[in-house]
């Protein structure tokens, strides 16, 4: 008989084993990188461009080129883009995040010959209507104006705002901004970025050699190369920094407190990321037992650690009632201070290293996410003993050594602390 009042012993995960891509490159040498799987004749294509040209001037460029990529061509326009993608059964999308912007297809192996011009076609001949822009732009002001009532995003934006000021990171998007968008600002911005000079290829799934050479006789030529000037930003921790937004009316607050750290290419990181876990980066976390189980104050509070390509930073997240807004901060310091003052338990670390180590094992369910884990290093200018570090280092770390990494970056004087709604 199984006796349900035992938890069942726990068995760490001993390897984990990683899809390691194919190197080749098309005839104008944009690199391609295939994690292959030939199990479904389905195929994820991703071009991705680095973010260029930062103007602080003109700070939507670079994502409202993104968003509106696919909004007509001289051949196209967006409502023929749009059914023809469907018609083969595929999928078409364009993602803008503060590194890189991303313009993904998935289809099936038998209908690349029929989709892949049509995003070469975008690719190297979008027009940006002006009919279109104007239609971005009135959707977008509603969608901030809708967005500033929320507290939650809110206190990110000026969290944001505070660590990394006006950089393509931090930058105080306003209404103001999309009143200045010009039509001529996006195709400029779009014949830089959008350029084999600018752009790598990951594809995922079953892709055999007659798919690249498909790729190849679509991208490989005939592809005009830009001007542009990947972003670069350099960023110093700021002094403690504490920002209040007040509104009386609020029945929650947003609290958002953080500071700069580290990225993914320090030593430090993997163990950063350790010491996250156990202050809030998973349910059985510190600041989930203390705010919410214990204390009531929400429904769910969390921490995380974000790597850029320039920066890192460590951040703590959550929406309080307003009446217990003060209480809640008093709460997530204390839990802080504890980390730096005393030893994690041996019961509480083994539950963490296996959880991690579980999460990690568990996120690689399918070739797309051996995709995933390949950008999150190539980008950085990493190799796979990166994960290898990371494996090794959650399994050998000890209470001691995360100590020591709260102490040395959970200092509150470097803490930026953002609450919107009542304190």
């Amino acid at each position: 008989m199984l006796n349900r009042q035992l938890a069942p012993d726990f068995k760490q995960v001993s390897t984990i084993n990683f899809i390691q891509p194919t190197q080749q490159a098309l005839n104008n040498s944009i690199p391609v990188y295939t994690i292959y799987s030939g199990e479904q004749d389905l195929v994820r294509i991703e071009f991705i461009f680095n973010n260029v040209n930062w103007n602080v001037e003109k700070p939507l460029q670079a994502i409202a080129v993104s968003a509106m990529l696919n909004n007509g061509t001289s051949k196209l326009s967006a409502k023929d883009i749009a059914e023809q993608i469907d018609f083969y059964g595929a999928f078409f999308q364009t993602e803008y995040v503060q590194d890189h912007s991303t313009v993904t297809l998935y289809t099936l192996n038998k209908h690349l010959a029929s989709v892949l011009p049509i995003v070469k076609n975008v690719l190297a001949d979008s027009q940006f209507p002006q009919a279109e822009i104007d239609i971005y732009i009135q959707n977008q002001k509603q969608k901030l104006q809708v967005n500033l009532q929320k507290n939650d995003i809110l206190a990110r934006k000026e969290f944001a705002h505070a660590l990394f000021g006006d950089t393509a990171y931090g930058v105080d998007i306003q209404a103001k901004h999309y009143d200045e968008l010009k039509r001529e600002d996006l195709i400029s911005y779009f014949r830089s970025a959008y350029a084999p000079d600018n752009c790598t290829i990951v594809v995922s799934g079953k892709f055999e050699e007659a798919s690249f050479h498909l790729l190849n006789e679509q991208f490989g030529r005939n592809w005009e190369l830009g001007k542009a000037l990947k972003n670069k930003f350099n960023f110093s921790l700021v002094p403690r920094t504490a920002i209040y937004k007040d509104r009386p009316d609020a029945l929650q607050s947003a609290i958002r407190i953080g500071k700069l750290a580290v990225n993914r290419t320090h030593e430090d990181f993997p163990g950063l990321q350790i010491l996250n876990t156990v202050l809030g980066g998973y349910f059985g976390s510190r600041l989930m037992n203390n705010i919410r189980e214990d204390k009531g104050y929400t429904y769910g509070i969390g921490s995380g650690i974000s790597s850029l390509q320039d920066a890192g930073y460590l951040f703590i997240a959550t929406e309080v009632g307003a009446e217990v807004c003060s209480a809640a901060l008093t709460e997530i310091y204390k839990e802080i201070e504890l980390l730096k003052n005393e030893l994690v338990g041996e019961e509480e670390l083994t539950l963490v290293k296996n959880y991690m180590l579980g999460s990690m094992l568990g996120s690689l369910e399918n070739v797309f996410s051996h995709a995933d884990k390949f950008k999150n290093i190539h980008f950085f200018g990493l190799g796979y003993d990166y994960y290898e570090n990371y494996i090794k280092k959650v399994k050998s770390i000890t209470a001691e050594e995360i100590r020591a990494l709260a102490i040395k970056y959970f200092n509150k004087e470097d803490f930026t602390e953002v609450v919107v709604g009542k304190k």
